[in-house]
């Protein structure tokens, strides 16, 4: 039998890990200071190494009962002209399975009807850790604290310090789910704003549109429908369509953030964790924020078992392997996912677009 851990966070990232530490013979217990489950939001894009990382967790048969393959998306430019293919299918014949989409409460119910499964992980909503005493506290009766409390995590702030902190981009995004199903999947790039559309399940489409803030390091942007749908006046269809026929009450709105600079450490005191967010928050571009969390998720949980049983030597062994697993792989993909949103917001599209013309099939 492992120790006791106390995840903070129940998203992505904070309920994989509880699954995981579960599985390995710990007794855990999980801290949510959000009233309830984590279902807001639209679809995830899930890599094939995230898609097997779900499996070793034992979340593969739900999760893939709701998920659909992703292909055939282009780059396209505002009138519609086709730029590049993105690389669907190239990771398609390296890893033998396609990428695929899911609607972000689809996961979040998967992982939690894992969870629950096992009967006794408690999982207490509106629970608050929100200075560095509450940390204390949890450190006191637990052996280990692990953080997928986000972004603005209060783990790593209480116990990395403040150094690395949310960053603003200078872009704002709006997300919905179009009840139509738009025959067009991928990304179209303009000057200084993109949009994109995915499959989500049958009859609807996954959108997002990004426009520049007032400034880099601004929140402010537009806040009315009317005024995103002025961004992509005269754009192709359906990208028109799309925002016409999205109710608005349905849009979210959220200002691109990122955690820098990059932590240099996931791990500390030989007790303490972070994954997901909390660890390395990206912008969206590469789709890959719920993918590591579920690499750093799987990773910690698997270094964790292999050293069950060995005591605090032990444990601090394990996250020191985890954090020697996880937190370059994570942190190249962060700032690959950074590149590449300051190359999809240029403003001089000219050799932009002629950089991806020129890029390999």
């Amino acid at each position: 039998m492992g120790g006791t851990a106390v995840v903070v966070g129940a998203g992505v990232g904070g309920l994989a890990t509880a699954i995981g530490l579960r599985r390995a013979g710990w007794q855990v217990s999980v801290r949510e200071r959000r009233e309830g489950p984590e279902r807001y939001g639209t679809a995830f894009g899930i890599h094939p190494t995230a898609q097997s990382a779900l499996e070793r967790l034992g979340v593969g048969e739900a999760f893939h009962a709701r998920a659909v393959p992703y292909r055939g998306a282009r780059i396209r430019t505002p009138a519609g002209a086709v730029l590049a293919s993105l690389p669907l299918e190239r990771i398609e014949r390296k890893a033998g399975r396609p990428e695929v989409l899911i609607s972000r409460p689809y996961l979040i119910d998967a992982l939690l009807a894992e969870l629950e499964r096992f009967g006794d992980v408690p999982l207490a909503f509106g629970d608050r850790a929100e200075t560095a005493e509450d940390v204390d506290k949890l450190l006191a009766g637990h052996d280990l604290v692990v953080g997928a409390d986000g972004l603005r995590s209060t783990v790593r702030t209480a116990r990395f310090g403040e150094h690395s902190r949310p960053r603003h981009v200078g872009t704002v995004a709006w997300i919905g789910v179009a009840d139509l199903e738009s025959g067009v999947h991928g990304e179209t790039w303009g000057k200084g704003r993109f949009f994109g559309m995915t499959p989500i399940e049958p009859g609807r489409t996954n959108w997002y549109a990004t426009v520049p803030a007032a400034g880099p390091d601004s929140a402010d942007g537009p806040d009315s429908a009317d005024e995103v749908r002025a961004y992509f006046d005269g754009w192709h269809d359906p990208i028109p369509r799309i925002l016409r026929e999205t109710d608005p009450a349905t849009w979210i709105r959220y200002e691109m953030r990122h955690l820098y600079p990059a932590l240099p450490a996931f791990v500390t005191e030989g007790r303490i964790a972070l994954v997901g967010d909390a660890a390395h928050a990206m912008t969206p571009n590469l789709g890959q924020g719920a993918c590591t969390a579920l690499l750093d998720a799987e990773a910690l949980s698997r270094a964790i078992a292999g050293r069950t049983g060995q005591g605090a030597a032990g444990l601090g062994a394990a996250l020191r392997a985890y954090d020697a697993e996880r937190r370059r792989s994570a942190q190249r993909v962060a700032l690959g996912s950074r590149t590449l949103h300051r190359f999809m917001s240029a403003e001089r599209t000219r050799l932009r677009d002629s950089l991806v013309r020129a890029l390999p099939a």
